[in-house]
């Protein structure tokens, strides 16, 4: 035996595999394939015999009953789609609602007669089941029911109408409908007919429902109406931004659905409002899963649209459907509208909430911490916590079974990818109550939403050796007010009220301790109260103005108290993130026994406009140190630069079906051109999307921007337009219209 037999020769490794791998499918470990997606689906066969067929085939089957016509009553006139709520959609198909009756008429090829056997047939999903709700036959007589109900309600000649009422409960989606007639050689059934496909919706009407809302005009407001204001700008500067939500828009639901098969939601949960809102709320954002839009606050959109510059979530969600891949670009409040238009869209009430001074990525933690130096300067270079002066999420309203009694109605999801849940960028559902009373330990994320409310914020005083004490805590900045659209007006609501008890009560008191036994951790050191108060004005700046910044300084103290200050101006994000900083004074300030005095300081527009950033915020922050008592004293401001507006005017017959005329017009008031200047303009029921490219505004010229539209239903609503541009963003403009029949 040679030597090779016991020593062989070694194989080359294997190659190493290029490319990306094969998706592993579900083979070996399940039956048959997973259903996740609506638009996968499978023809049910015209003819399915009872048993083998044998060699001379089936007789002829003309003294059976045949199916001749199915007449679905899609159309927006008929009784359906009145009934169900769905005649905004601008959809060929049946648009129902789960929980509720609508019927379809069919035509035979001779009278009905009660010994006949039929069935109308529903299917959704590429492997329908009857165990698994994707398979459901629908069947007339009371003593053959399914899960979902059907009788007939009329017969005249060879027309019967049979009403058909989907569960509660039933999956939310597309199906495919079919008429079946039982014959002895086996069962005949109608071929597939895109026409006879329909939509089935939550349905907020009907009281078994989830998402069910006793509430006529917070239903029209959250399910119904297309028009939104979100909420921005400072909480003692609110400023408004027009949207449309477009839920009706063509396209727009199947988008929706796309959204929910792009995730890869198996078809059989689809019923749940909590899994399909968490679903969405992953999916909205592209973090994690090639989701909806693409987050960006850099300031550069050269390869996307500026978050500031959408009106509306049709050209997002076609886009998304279309091309399959995320849209750019969001920030918060985009993606929240775009997530209202997903939820309002699929029949769960829905809307957005902005909350003002939002403590964000604490994870948990409820502090918000800023260090001083020595001498009461603020340490930018270990600051590191920020506040967003805004941040938009969603409510939507729903059941929480899975919850204690009392823990059900509105809850937040938020689709901005801040912290990850669960190994996604998501947030949500969260229980607005559970938040209220500190109940955090419920899912989902109710503790960071908690903090996001509550947070305090900390001033630590950092010695030169490198120890920190905390010198001043502020209880009540963070989550300062909370606003959302009232219902049917054009007005806001402040709903500060449902997130938390009133600061300092004893209920909040109790609350805090709640949540403390969750594992919040805040700050509990007792501070002594300075004599000193600083106080900054409120004020309203237009951008490119020169003005006045007077810090008061209030001595409470029967004695004479003298203040080391420091006065800093900064160019901030709307995230409260610094860009940098504009204005620095230190001046020293005495002031008398129980008096008040005021330190002036200028503001000139040519050290703050070559800084400025989208948004147009200025953040100033005073500190200063009591020389008598070695106390601090600290103020902050965050002053919303106004813009210009937009001119928008409507002429034309204000007709349905009738061509009007649409112009925006705008005035660069700025000493320096404006450069690459994108004007959006939209309005539901009257125009979809429509844009416009001026390369460029020369410095004290004016634009006039014509666009012809057609109305296409009757009733008051909006046009919005927006102007955006690298050097001048969030400029907008709006008309009412009201359109007659």
């Amino acid at each position: 035996m040679s030597d090779q037999s016991t020593n062989p020769t070694p194989s080359p490794a294997p190659p190493t595999p290029t490319g990306r791998p094969p998706k592993v499918s579900g083979r070996g470990r399940a039956a048959g394939p997973s259903s996740n997606s609506n638009s996968d689906s499978v023809d049910i066969p015209e003819f399915e015999p009872f048993g083998v067929v044998g060699p001379r085939g089936l007789p002829p089957l003309t003294e059976f009953l045949d199916i001749w016509d199915v007449d679905m009553m899609r159309r927006p006139d008929e009784i359906n789609k009145k009934r169900h709520h769905t005649v905004l959609y601008n959809s060929e198909n049946l648009i129902v609602r789960r929980g509720q009756e609508f019927e379809v008429k069919i035509t035979f090829s001779r009278a009905y007669k009660p010994t006949d056997k039929i069935a109308v047939e529903f299917v959704i999903g590429s492997n329908p089941q009857y165990s698994k709700g994707t398979y459901i036959p629908v069947f007339p007589t009371k003593d053959r029911q399914t899960i979902w109900e059907g009788r007939i309600t009329n017969t005249t000649d060879n027309v019967v109408t049979m009403a058909i009422t989907p569960a509660a409960n039933c999956i939310v989606g597309k199906y495919h409908m079919y008429i079946a007639v039982s014959t002895p050689y086996g069962i005949r059934r109608t071929r597939r007919d895109k026409s006879r496909d329909l939509y089935i919706l939550f349905n907020p009407w009907v009281a078994d429902d989830a998402v069910f809302l006793d509430d006529e005009e917070e239903r029209e407001e959250c399910v119904m109406s297309e028009m939104g204001i979100i909420y921005h700008g400072a909480f003692d500067d609110v400023a408004e931004r027009n949207w449309n939500y477009g839920q009706f828009n063509y396209g727009v639901l199947d988008a929706c659905l796309y959204i929910l098969d792009k995730s890869e939601m198996p078809i059989t949960n689809r019923g749940d409002p909590i899994k399909v809102t968490r679903k969405a709320s992953a999916m909205l954002n592209s973090r994690d899963d090639e989701g909806v839009l693409v987050g960006n606050w850099s300031g550069d959109y050269t390869y996307g649209v500026a978050p500031t510059s959408w009106t509306g979530s049709t050209d997002i969600l076609l886009t998304f459907a279309s091309s399959r891949m995320p849209v750019c670009y969001a920030q918060c409040w985009v993606y929240a509208a775009v997530f209202n238009t997903f939820l309002r869209c699929l029949g769960i009430p829905a809307r957005v909430v902005t909350n003002f001074y939002s403590a964000h990525d604490n994870d948990g933690n409820l502090k918000t911490d800023i260090i001083l130096d020595e001498e009461g300067r603020i340490d930018r270079n270990r600051t590191r916590d920020s506040i967003w002066n805004y941040h938009c999420w969603n409510e939507c309203y729903m059941s929480r079974p899975d919850l204690p009694t009392g823990f059900g109605g509105w809850q937040v999801v938020d689709a901005t990818p801040q912290e990850t849940s669960d190994g996604m960028y998501r947030c949500g559902p969260a229980s607005v109550q559970a938040i209220k009373h500190g109940q955090i330990c419920y899912p989902f994320d109710a503790a960071f939403v908690f903090a996001e409310v509550n947070s305090d914020v900390v001033f630590y005083s950092r010695s030169n050796d490198g120890t920190m004490e905390p010198v001043k805590v502020n209880q009540t900045h963070v989550g300062r007010m909370v606003l959302t659209k009232a219902p049917g007006a054009l007005t806001r609501r402040d709903i500060t009220d449902q997130y938390k008890f009133p600061e300092g009560s004893n209920e909040e008191r109790t609350v805090l301790v709640k949540a403390e036994e969750y594992g919040c951790k805040r700050e509990k050191s007792s501070l002594p109260v300075a004599d000193v108060d600083l106080v900054l004005p409120t004020l309203e700046i237009s951008v490119g103005d020169d003005f006045e910044l007077n810090v008061e300084f209030k001595n409470r103290s029967d004695e004479r108290r003298t203040v080391d200050t420091y006065i800093s101006g900064s160019i901030v994000y709307y995230t409260g993130v610094t860009s940098s900083e504009f204005l620095f004074r230190n001046p020293t300030v005495t002031v008398g026994p129980n008096k008040s005095v005021k330190e002036t300081v200028v503001v000139e527009s040519k050290n703050y406009m070559k800084k400025l950033v989208e948004q147009a915020n200025l953040n100033f922050i005073v500190t200063g140190k009591v020389k008598e008592t070695g106390q601090i004293v600290t103020a902050m401001k965050v002053v919303t630069l106004h813009n210009p507006k937009l001119t928008v005017e409507v002429s034309g017959p204000r007709k349905v079906n009738e061509e009007m005329m649409a112009t925006v017009e705008f005035t660069n008031p700025f000493t320096f051109s404006l450069e690459g200047v994108f004007i959006r303009m939209e309005g539901p029921g009257v125009m979809l999307p429509k844009s416009k490219y001026y390369s460029l505004i020369t410095a004290g010229s004016s634009l006039t921007w014509t666009e012809y539209f057609t109305p296409q239903r009757a009733g008051t609503t909006r046009l919005i337009a927006s102007l955006d541009c690298p050097a001048l963003r969030q400029v907008y403009g709006q008309v009412s219209v009201t359109i007659e029949p």
